[in-house]
């Protein structure tokens, strides 16, 4: 069984700042996929960004040059620096994580944690 504990969501202003931490807990394999997805209210949820074990990443376009996702593999943990943040990326911020094979194939199901939510307003 995987466990994702996602946590450092909250009210921030517009321009501000917010840093989300996930925390992966049980039988993690050595190759995976770790991050951030998006939810809107009455929109789908969206990619925001994904970091392998390896180090590659993968952005939303709106948000490239204002967040940085990174991990730490060791304690099996995902962050999400938010900067710059707008109104718009107001959402409920979901952990993700994926297995994948040593050629970086997805293997298994899709693991999530239980959201925590962002609020951009002044």
């Amino acid at each position: 069984q995987v466990q994702l504990v996602e946590s450092g969501g909250g009210l921030v202003q517009p321009g501000g700042s917010l840093r989300l931490s996930c925390a992966a807990s049980g039988n993690i394999l050595r190759f995976n996929v770790m991050g951030w997805y998006r939810q809107a209210p009455e929109k789908d949820r969206e990619l925001v960004a994904t970091i392998t074990t390896t180090g590659s990443t993968n952005y939303l376009d709106s948000v490239k040059g204002r967040f940085g996702i990174s991990r730490d593999n060791d304690k099996d943990e995902v962050y999400l620096q938010m900067s710059s943040l707008k109104p718009e990326d107001t959402a409920v911020y979901f952990c993700y994580l994926r297995f994948q094979t040593a050629t970086g194939i997805l293997v298994g199901e899709t693991h999530w944690g239980q959201g925590t939510q962002v609020t951009v307003s002044s």
